[in-house]
């Protein structure tokens, strides 16, 4: 392949390719499988990221998120008017708060993950078999050492 790194094999630069367009398809469809009363992508990004990081402030959210303060605080706000988090004073800096899941926005997290494993459970038990499924198995068991240091 013309391009390539130096030193790079096709094979890598073919199963890069590969690996990210599939992931990319697969969390557009695990998003779709549980889309009812769903929240925009920037709500379910700051959801997801208070569930992971715990309690921030609408600054800190809003530059974890690279977008302006003002589209943040609205981002929250919304949560907030579906009961999803909730905001308590800084214990370090009393002019600021801090936004955190309320149980209703961890319950929701949990049921939304729930659904798209679910979904995707049914789906490899469907379409693949076993032997596929296996397949399925190992690659994900060679994908993680990606995540490794």
């Amino acid at each position: 392949m013309e391009g390539n790194p130096e030193g790079v094999s096709e094979s890598a630069v073919r199963a890069a390719h590969e690996v990210r367009v599939v992931f990319s398809r697969l969390r557009r469809r695990l998003r779709e499988s549980n889309a009812a009363g769903e929240l925009t992508p920037s709500q379910s990004s700051v959801l997801s990221r208070l569930d992971s990081d715990g309690a921030a402030s609408v600054t800190d959210l809003a530059g974890v998120e690279r977008v302006r303060h003002q589209s943040m605080a609205s981002t929250v706000a919304a949560l907030e008017k579906r009961g999803l988090v909730s905001r308590r004073p800084d214990p370090d800096d009393g002019r600021r708060q801090l936004i955190a899941q309320s149980e209703a926005g961890r319950a929701f997290v949990a049921d939304r993950r729930r659904a798209r494993e679910e979904w995707l459970t049914r789906a490899l038990e469907d379409g693949y078999t076993e032997a596929e499924r296996r397949t399925v198995i190992e690659a994900m068991a060679l994908l993680d050492r990606l995540t490794r240091p």
